[in-house]
């Protein structure tokens, strides 16, 4: 049986291990939460040129994926981006890695991208088929 001396004692201790426990995390976090965990590549590429690339890269793969194109032999997208903006794959590797490591950035861009794709989709449609028709009619239910 304890003491009331002893209970003191024990409330004394876990508040103080709460305490080493919250530094010790806020510490953690400091320097785990840096603004640049990743530094710049050498061969940094501007965002609006990793915009483009990405946008570049997302049309090709849609293009390649297609059954009726696949009879093309269209180049890889890594490949036509390094042909088209004169990077080679390490750069690209570096920049996209950059890039990624601000999450919130990154989804900017990607974004960016869908909106891109989503107006050329668009526009497309537009082309491709003037008068769409409902989806819901003839549907058997």
């Amino acid at each position: 049986m304890l003491k009331r001396g002893n209970d003191f004692c024990l409330i004394e201790c876990k508040a103080a291990m709460k305490k080493i426990i919250a530094i010790g995390l806020l510490v953690f976090l400091g320097i785990a939460c840096k603004d640049d965990a990743i530094a710049p590549p050498k061969n940094k590429i501007d965002k609006e040129t990793m915009i483009n690339i990405l946008y570049d890269m997302a049309v090709l793969e849609a293009a390649r994926s297609q059954s009726y194109v696949t009879q093309v032999n269209y180049p890889s997208s890594v490949q036509f981006v390094k042909e088209k903006y004169k990077i080679d794959s390490l750069t690209l590797a570096e920049n996209t890695k950059f890039y990624a490591s601000d999450l919130k950035g990154f989804k900017k861009m990607y974004e960016e991208v869908r909106n891109r794709l989503e107006e050329s989709r668009k526009a497309a449609g537009d082309v491709v088929n003037p008068n769409p028709v409902n989806a819901s009619e003839g549907v058997v239910k």
